[in-house]
């Protein structure tokens, strides 16, 4: 696969400032999410922090899931428009993680994580065929498959707090890629309206529990 020049200078991007985070702690502390920071008035760090990562197996799972999925956004939609799902998605991510953590003021997150899944949303919206392969799986996943039961998996995981993981953040990325998505392509609510449809179940339980105080 040929990757694009925009694909390479994110991914360039993440590798540069990540590692200048394993090896300066003031820097990761400096520009990495916290919600004390943010509501002090810090607000860079809600885009700082989706370029830093915990440590290279991190870095490296997400910049293989956008090394897989960038260049469908790509070849759909353009440099420009990718670059909008992109850091837009990195965007809501860390909206809905101040909106479900503001009371939090330790709490803390990094990593692409965001931006990366609302790529992959974009990518299953405007390529529904599309298959995952699994580790461990030997056959192919059908990605809306995948795609709803990530968003599932993200709810059950920011209700029961599965893990150090920044499951809103996840989830935020994803609404941000299915919005924008359908936003820059509305066709698609006439060509895939069952697809539409159905990733946006997740989003609505989510809603739905949040309204009624369960999450």
């Amino acid at each position: 696969m040929n990757l694009s020049a925009v694909t390479l200078a994110i991914i360039l991007a993440n590798v540069l400032v990540s590692f200048k985070g394993f090896g300066d702690y003031s820097f990761f502390e400096r520009y990495k999410f916290q919600v004390g920071a943010i509501r002090r008035g810090e607000h860079v760090r809600m885009l700082t922090s989706g370029f830093l990562h915990v440590d290279t197996t991190h870095l490296l799972f997400n910049m293989l899931t956008l090394f897989f999925f960038a260049e469908e956004v790509i070849r759909r939609f353009g440099n420009g428009k990718f670059l909008l799902i992109y850091i837009g998605s990195l965007l809501f991510g860390s909206f809905l993680s101040m909106a479900f953590h503001k009371n939090e003021y330790h709490y803390s997150a990094v990593g692409a994580s965001g931006a990366v899944t609302g790529v992959l949303y974009a990518a299953i919206l405007l390529n529904p065929s599309m298959s995952l392969f699994m580790f461990f799986v030997p056959i192919p996943i059908p990605a809306y498959v995948f795609g709803i039961g990530y968003l599932l998996y993200s709810i059950y995981g920011m209700k029961n707090r599965v893990g150090n993981i920044g499951h809103a953040a996840h989830f935020g990325g994803a609404i941000g890629g299915y919005v924008l998505t359908l936003l820059l392509r509305p066709s698609l609510l006439q060509t895939e309206p069952l697809m539409v449809a159905l990733l946006a179940v997740p989003i609505i339980i989510l809603f739905i529990l949040e309204r009624t105080g369960k999450i």
